[in-house]
């Protein structure tokens, strides 16, 4: 869905440094999403989010999307499609949604 939301992202850069940062997810959909913040990423990484509620959910890093020298974006899909997954983003997608993540 064309929706955005601002969340918490937390794991481990490409230089295995730790963070937590507040950072900006697009493209929402059942599986996962496309996040933009200023950190380099590792494509298959595990990192966790957090949104506005205090949820956390265990996700994965599937691609690079883009890239400038000020901010990157991903494609991260949950690594489990459990309950808190499935309301994570807080809206209900319509039922028989193809959608299979951003890649």
């Amino acid at each position: 869905m064309l929706l955005s939301a601002s969340i918490g992202l937390s794991g481990k850069d490409r230089l295995k440094c730790a963070f937590a940062i507040p950072a900006r997810a697009t493209n929402l959909n059942k599986h996962g999403a496309a996040v933009q913040l200023s950190r380099d990423l590792v494509v298959g990484s595990a990192i966790i989010l957090r949104n506005k509620r205090g949820t956390e959910v265990p996700a994965r890093v599937v691609a690079q999307l883009t890239a400038t020298q000020s901010a990157s974006t991903y494609g991260i899909e949950f690594v489990e499609q459990d309950e808190k997954a499935k309301t994570f983003w807080g809206i209900s997608f319509p039922i028989g949604d193809k959608s299979q993540g951003i890649c």
